[in-house]
């Protein structure tokens, strides 16, 4: 082997365990991140829930359902009186939404998580979730899968992809028939 070959396979092998480890450690990370969403979340419909308790409490205390509160809020003459059954509207819409998404993701299995994520992604708590988001070290199995995961998706894209960028065609060799 010539030392330019040398090399490169030297090179090659360097470059095979970076991207093991950058694989890895990158969809490692991913477990922990939709644990810190969930929580996040979870403060949302808290928070949500708690709104929308006030809105049932004031409405039964006017001895009215919820639903009947709305309805006559809605058709108050002073505009911000009527706004304020919107408002109400949303809260219940947010309830639920909130709800479906916690539920989702909670459930959702180590293959599913991902997609369930994507699908029910709110942007404004993922945003903030990036935004305060903490690197951990996954003790857990479904950090070890993704870790795998990771580490076989950027080397298969090394070895299928890259390498065939990277490497020069190797020059048939013709047989020598002297």
């Amino acid at each position: 082997m010539n030392p330019l070959a040398r090399i490169r396979t030297w090179i090659d092998g360097i470059v095979d365990r970076v991207l093991a480890v950058a694989g890895a450690v990158l969809f490692s990370q991913a477990p922990e991140f939709f644990q810190q969403y969930l929580q996040r979340l979870g403060g949302h419909l808290d928070e949500a829930r708690r709104m929308l308790a006030q809105f049932e409490r004031t409405a039964g205390e006017a001895g009215l359902s919820l639903e009947n509160f709305i309805t006559q809020t809605s058709t108050n003459y002073d505009p911000a009186v009527a706004r304020l059954a919107q408002v109400m509207t949303e809260s219940i819409e947010r309830v639920q939404h909130l709800g479906t998404a916690f539920t989702a993701l909670r459930d959702a299995s180590t293959w599913s998580r991902p997609f369930v994520f994507l699908s029910d992604v709110d942007t404004a708590i993922a945003r903030a979730t990036w935004t305060d988001y903490k690197p951990a070290v996954p003790t857990t199995l479904e950090g070890l899968v993704y870790a795998a995961a990771g580490m076989l998706l950027f080397l298969a894209a090394h070895h299928l992809v890259l390498r065939r960028f990277i490497r020069p065609k190797s020059k048939p060799t013709t047989a020598n028939t002297t």
